[in-house]
């Protein structure tokens, strides 16, 4: 099994990121392929509403010059998608933004092709604001027919200064259940009956 997680902090080995590595961690020594895609600090653009996924139905965004179809393609290759973000005045990083909406919009025009996988959202933060972010990302998966796992707690860790949530005990240990919980969530799923029915581009 893969899981593909994208770093939507323009620091690439800052909160965030540990974040990430805490939760792949697990998963890592259960046998999954993990990776991590440096988001943050590129160059992509937002959602310009233009239709054209819907139109081509070619598992790609129309608008070739920035990393979105490369991370797309990664996305759709997994089982399972993690999302990280900074917390920015109470919200998700810009890139973070851009991603959700195109992805959201290019999954949906292509038969929902997140339908049925596993979704996770994790957020860095100074203080307050982090369930926002965490929300915002869970907004992809819930409209995309994903599966969100649980966990001990919200999934967010504290700290300022880069590297700082290293030193947030429950945040990592939280994390790790979290790994946990995907592992487990996938392998039931695996034994599962044919998935329920999959609402198609268009239909009521």
């Amino acid at each position: 099994m893969r899981i593909t997680a994208i770093n939507g902090s323009p620091r690439q080995n800052g909160n965030t990121s540990k974040l990430l590595e805490a939760v792949l961690e697990p998963l890592a020594k259960s046998g999954w392929e993990t990776e991590i895609i440096q988001l943050g600090g590129k160059k992509i653009a937002g959602c310009k509403a233009c239709g054209q996924c819907q139109a081509h139905k070619n598992r790609k965004c129309v608008f070739a010059n920035d990393v979105f179809n490369e991370v797309f393609e990664k996305m759709a290759a997994a089982d399972a998608i993690l999302i990280g973000s900074p917390t920015y005045f109470a919200d998700i990083t810009a890139e973070t933004k851009a991603l959700i909406d195109r992805a959201g919009m290019v999954a949906m025009a292509n038969d929902c092709m997140f339908a049925g996988k596993i979704g996770v959202a994790v957020s860095a933060v100074r203080r307050a604001g982090s369930l926002r972010s965490i929300d915002s990302i869970n907004h992809l998966y819930l409209i995309s027919q994903m599966i969100i796992p649980g966990s001990t707690y919200w999934n967010m860790g504290y700290g300022l200064e880069e590297g700082a949530v290293s030193s947030d005990a429950e945040a990592l240990e939280n994390m790790n259940q979290l790994g946990q919980a995907i592992d487990w969530l996938a392998k039931a799923a695996a034994n599962a009956p044919a998935p329920y029915p999959v609402r198609k581009e268009g239909e009521n």
